[in-house]
């Protein structure tokens, strides 16, 4: 008998300077599914793509078994990838209808991450921070070939995405298992928050604060650095571990 509870908290925001706000979440607690979306800058209807992947969530049940759940996850987000690819090609040109996506899914003492683009999901456990996702992007690839932090701060293709859902005519999804611990937070966020505020800082923050107030105190954070981005977070805290 596994008697995890788990309990989130989550807050979006527009930001400093856009005017419209291209990222979407689903807190999901019930299914023990938390998903954050984040339509792609610069793309008509970024804001249409997030939309349509946690449209796509509100409605998903999960399976008994936690491998067929992540199977139903991948094939729910191949069934987004190809409708807004769809909806690109109606509108024509070199229209991309796009966006990133980061899913925490839980089943007893073990959740899996699932992504695609540069949207993370950390895990803060004793009072330590870890990003469990690897972004795609450019900045990435500079790194695994080589370039500084230094060199990849002003190269201009660093934050280009090299996947994302309506991206690309595949879908290109990561996924990591991972066991949970009594006490352990999950953050999901856009990348709106982690272009302001530093891994360190975060860290600091939940090791200060609750949750609740870590939310709010982390995105007044990054509005205070100049919120350039969309910003959207989340938490999600497991306790009574059975491990």
């Amino acid at each position: 008998m596994n008697n995890t509870l788990w309990s989130s908290w989550a807050r979006t925001h527009v930001g400093m300077v856009r005017k419209v706000n291209q990222d979407a979440f689903a807190d999901l607690s019930d299914k023990q599914l938390w998903v954050v979306a984040d339509g792609m800058g610069g793309h008509q209807n970024g804001n249409v793509a997030s939309a349509e992947i946690v449209k796509a969530f509100k409605q998903f049940e999960p399976e008994e078994r936690m491998g067929a759940t992540v199977k139903k996850i991948y094939l729910q987000l191949k069934k987004v990838n190809y409708s807004l690819l769809e909806q690109a090609a109606q509108v024509g040109g070199n229209t991309v209808i796009g966006s990133t996506v980061a899913i925490l899914y839980a089943k007893q003492s073990r959740c899996v991450t699932i992504w695609s683009g540069d949207s993370r999901i950390y895990l803060f456990r004793r009072g330590e921070l870890k990003q469990l996702t690897r972004d795609h992007n450019n900045e990435s690839r500079l790194l695994a070939e080589g370039f500084s932090r230094k060199e990849i701060k002003v190269h201009h293709d660093a934050q280009i995405l090299t996947h994302a859902i309506g991206g690309e005519p595949e879908a290109f999804l990561d996924a990591q298992t991972q066991e949970v611990r009594h006490g352990d937070i999950f953050l999901l966020c856009s990348d709106g928050l982690n272009k302001e505020v530093t891994d360190s800082e975060i860290e600091e923050v939940l090791r200060r604060l609750s949750c609740p107030q870590a939310v709010n105190d982390l995105i007044d954070l990054a509005l205070h650095r100049g919120g350039r981005d969309n910003i959207t977070l989340m938490l999600v805290q497991a306790s009574n571990v059975d491990n």
